[in-house]
């Protein structure tokens, strides 16, 4: 049974920090491709950040370069969003996801994951 746990959502003050992360219940997780994704009131779901298996070159949604940076631990499958200078218009459900890495390749942005977590809150204010 396939579980993407998150965790981290909280409410700040614009400008703040928070770390999301997301624990992920995968036998293989080393060969699933991971990103986050957002979905806020009204709007649809966007992606924030993908990352490959190995965990390098990671794909950011242009508007969010600089501010989030996407990690994972293969030794712990989990994944981690670092969030720094939040904005209001950072509020919204956010979601990990996961698509298997066929034939060991990711395609970023990530392209119909497999499995979603079921989301965590963040609010800036």
């Amino acid at each position: 049974h396939v579980q993407l746990v998150e965790s981290g959502g909280d409410s700040v003050q614009a400008g703040g920090s928070l770390r999301l992360s997301c624990a992920a219940s995968l036998n293989t997780y080393s060969r699933y491709c991971m990103g986050w994704f957002r979905q806020a009131p009204g709007k649809e779901r966007e992606e924030v950040a993908s990352i490959s298996t190995g965990g390098g070159s990671p794909y950011y949604a242009d508007s969010l370069k600089g501010r989030f940076t996407i990690s994972r631990d293969n030794t712990k499958n989990t994944l981690s969003l670092q969030m720094n200078s939040l904005k209001p218009e950072d509020t919204a459900m956010y979601y990990c996801a996961a698509r298997w890495a066929s034939a060991g390749y990711c395609p970023l942005p990530l392209v119909e994951p497999n499995y979603w977590g079921q989301g965590t809150q963040v609010t800036v204010s």
